[in-house]
């Protein structure tokens, strides 16, 4: 693969010498079922709140059959792309399906989370989350019935 499809944007180094704090909490999010529910503005509210300006937010869900995702936050049609994309990927009820103790999601709810992502990395700049201008934060739910979700939430600040 050629060099012309990569750069490097400036690099500014930090000594590490400088005070470090760790804040965490926990988030429980209740759904409604299968979709994205997005908290973006509930992990700035936090960061506001602890004050951070500069950082590393760290998110991770304790669950198999949900997950957090990155993704469009303006049009709200993009959401339903993504959750039918979802159900095409990994369909209820097929006949090869071995793992239904819980019902018919409980297979493809599994599977959806292990193609997605239990955890994700955000750097926190001028006292928030530093997303794209369209982007949000989202728990994903993989699961038809409402359930209630803990999202773990850490944040290292520079200080």
């Amino acid at each position: 693969m050629g060099g012309d499809c990569f750069s490097w944007l400036p690099y500014y180094p930090i000594t590490i010498s400088q005070n470090m704090i760790w804040h965490k909490e926990t988030f429980e999010i209740q759904t409604g079922g299968k979709g994205l529910y997005s908290f973006t503005e509930q992990i700035n509210e936090r960061i506001r709140k602890w004050g951070i300006q500069e950082g590393m937010c760290f998110l991770f869900i304790q669950h198999t059959s949900a997950s957090l995702v990155i993704s469009e936050s303006y049009d709200p049609s993009a959401r339903l792309d993504l959750e039918a994309f979802m159900e095409h990927l990994a369909p209820e009820r097929q006949a090869w399906y071995r793992h239904t103790l819980e019902g018919a999601d409980d297979a493809p709810s599994h599977m959806r989370a292990m193609l997605t992502n239990t955890d994700l990395s955000i750097p926190i700049d001028s006292g928030t989350l530093n997303l794209g201008a369209w982007q949000g934060v989202y728990l994903f739910e993989h699961r038809a019935r409402g359930q209630y979700r803990r999202v773990l939430l850490r944040c290292l600040e520079v200080v």
